[in-house]
């Protein structure tokens, strides 16, 4: 696979999945209207759609067809969009701009952001639970189970936890690997174990399935650290610098840019070989790692 058809793939993939977040998704119209509207502005807002691109291409390495994944691709974005919701929130990180206009809360007011963000977190799980009955209901509870916990207190929410403690306090790098592992990482590992379980994964795929999730989750996050350093609004849609203006407990603030570019190459490196070792079934999941690396925003 090329990188002009690894361009095709990702851009058939994220069609599939922008008309399914359509069909599951209520009408902004639906009453109430403002809760709905929120959702679809920031659902909507762009976005590579790389999380449930993540699972079907899971799913593809080991032999499923995209379409009956689709319920679980979803289910991840919606978690994703909640937690930006509420991490832009004044009590969070106060951040007036993503994907390049103003966030959530700047434009529904704070009530109706938190409301909009539990409104997906839910809707995440309701749709997980149409996942066609050609997939054995055991694979699908423990795709719920998986999915839950990386959402919950041991995963994203205990990574937010700690990122907030740790603003402003001396950095160190076991703590950023914490940070980084459950706040971005949790998700992007479930992504990968979703795809896995519904596709049919044996215990070994889904081995090889979660240590590249965990070595892409780091070097995704690890990215964005430098990208908050060296990008701008026209790349990466929000404003810059403004980790090191929180005192935010980054790799560049532990490693400096350089050295963190070395990792999330090794990383990236790393999480490439583990999907050839998948089969070729895996390509676009080795092609990915080098896409996220290089991404600009």
């Amino acid at each position: 696979m090329k990188t002009t058809e690894l361009e095709s793939y990702l851009a058939e993939r994220r069609q599939l999945v922008q008309e399914a977040l359509a069909r599951n998704l209520p009408p902004p119209d639906t009453y109430p209207p403002v809760v709905h509207q929120a959702m679809h502005y920031s659902l909507f807002a762009g976005g590579k759609r790389l999380r449930p691109i993540l699972v079907l291409a899971a799913g593809e390495a080991v032999g499923s067809q995209p379409e009956p994944l689709l319920p679980a691709a979803c289910a991840v974005e919606f978690i994703h969009t909640y937690s930006l919701i509420h991490d832009d929130l004044p009590a969070m990180d106060n951040d007036d701009y993503r994907r390049g206009r103003p966030t959530c809360h700047k434009v529904y007011g704070e009530a109706i952001a938190l409301l909009a963000g539990d409104a997906l977190l839910t809707l995440a799980f309701e749709v997980l639970s149409r996942i066609p009955a050609t997939i054995p209901p055991e694979r699908i509870l423990r795709a719920t189970r998986e999915l839950a916990a990386s959402a919950g207190s041991q995963g994203l929410i205990g990574g937010q936890v700690v990122d907030m403690e740790a603003e402003g306090q001396p950095v160190t790098l076991e703590k950023v690997n914490y940070i980084h592992n459950h706040k971005t990482g949790s998700l992007i590992r479930a992504c990968l174990r979703l795809g896995g379980i519904l596709g049919g994964a044996g215990e070994e795929q889904l081995a090889l399935l979660t240590r590249y999730g965990e070595a892409l989750g780091l070097a995704f996050q690890i990215t964005d650290d430098i990208l908050d350093i060296t990008g701008d609004f026209s790349q990466t849609g929000k404003q810059g610098g403004v980790d090191a203006a929180r005192g935010k407990a980054t790799y560049p603030a532990c490693l400096g840019v350089e050295a963190s570019r070395q990792k999330a190459g090794e990383l990236c490196a790393e999480a490439g070989a583990l999907a050839r070792a998948l089969g070729p079934a895996a390509e676009p999941l080795e092609l990915l790692a080098g896409f996220v690396l290089r991404r600009q925003g």
